[in-house]
């Protein structure tokens, strides 16, 4: 018998059609999330979920999946995941690190020069119909991005190809994580260690590649954002929840700061009560890091391969719970 697999959103073709090779797939259509009712309702027969990070995969929905072998997500974060519930169960987890890495970074740099160089801004000012002189020696007047210090609150991978970029800029590259690299390391990546709050006062951009943690939650608070300098630049591709967006609004509305850009938030979607919405001094952007067709792309074969490597008995590739394999072998949940 064929496993059962419920996909909670179309993902890119190849990974649908490398499950549906080997599996039955139910498919939920709707461009949102499925509701919870939903995601209970149709893990009640599957032995297999494949889930993106939107889906809030608790201890309810896997039991309501007592035939659940294992859980692909279609991404690199897995905080929407409860991995000690799905161990004690013996689900396999499989996500998609690496891939995000060098999309992301550019992201990053969008947004850095975005923000830096009031492009959103003049770009409505041209479409409103508002450009009506030549040229002005005032008009959208920016910050110099070449060799300005650039400050990477954590440096996994991510920060390190954000610190590769940022040579091309004759930037300074401070860095602070919480471990700090060989003096070889540095030199590679021509970076310079900092505590944190000695980065956040150096910095004229400063970018959050952090993943989100208890220590992490609202990690760039009232009081951090204080400690930047007036015409610094806050950027943020990791997690929402990292800034604490109500002291950012603060922040930017007071001047503490001369802007910031933005790429994930502490509620998505966006909420309109928002209070970053009604700034100009901000650069938003809806979750798309990683939204390029070779990223998403080898995202969902990625997940496909964890999926089925756990159904034929194998090992993930990217396994996020290796220890589940003292509660459930591999070879109990075979079944290609």
């Amino acid at each position: 018998m064929r496993p059962k697999v419920y996909v909670t959103r179309r993902i890119p073709h190849l990974g649908l059609e490398l499950v549906s090779e080997y599996c039955d797939i139910v498919l939920h259509e709707g461009e949102t999330s499925p509701s919870r009712a939903e995601l209970i309702r149709n893990v009640g027969d599957k032995d297999a979920l494949l889930c993106l990070l939107t889906d809030s995969i608790t201890a309810e929905v896997m039991d309501a999946g007592p035939r659940l072998k294992v859980i692909s997500t279609y991404s690199t974060g897995f905080e929407h995941l409860d991995v000690p519930a799905a161990t004690a169960r013996g689900i396999y987890l499989g996500h998609t690190p690496d891939v995000l890495t060098e999309a992301t970074a550019d992201l990053t740099f969008a947004l850095l020069l975005a923000a830096a160089r009031n492009i959103i801004q003049a770009d409505r000012f041209l479409r409103s119909g508002e450009w009506n002189i030549p040229w002005s020696p005032t008009l959208f007047l920016g910050e110099l991005v070449w060799g300005s210090a650039l400050g990477l609150v954590g440096f996994g991978r991510i920060g390190k190809a954000v610190a590769l970029r940022a040579q091309g800029f004759n930037m300074k590259v401070l860095y602070h994580d919480i471990r700090r690299l060989s003096p070889d390391e540095e030199r590679e990546y021509s970076a310079h260690y900092r505590t944190l709050e000695e980065l956040l006062r150096e910095s004229d951009f400063v970018s959050l590649h952090t993943p989100l943690t208890p220590q992490t939650r609202h990690l760039m608070n009232e009081e951090r954002l204080g400690l930047m300098k007036g015409k610094a630049f806050l950027i943020n591709a990791s997690r929402g929840p990292v800034v604490d967006e109500v002291a950012l609004a603060k922040a930017l509305r007071e001047g503490w700061i001369a802007g910031a850009a933005l790429d994930v938030f502490e509620r998505e979607p966006v909420g309109k009560d928002n209070p970053l919405l009604g700034l100009e001094n901000v650069v938003l952007l809806p979750h798309i890091a990683s939204a390029t067709t070779e990223t998403r792309s080898k995202m969902a074969e990625m997940a496909a391969a964890n999926l089925l490597a756990a159904l034929k008995g194998q090992r993930p590739p990217h396994l996020l719970n290796p220890e589940v394999e003292k509660i459930r072998t591999l070879s109990e949940i075979r079944m290609i």
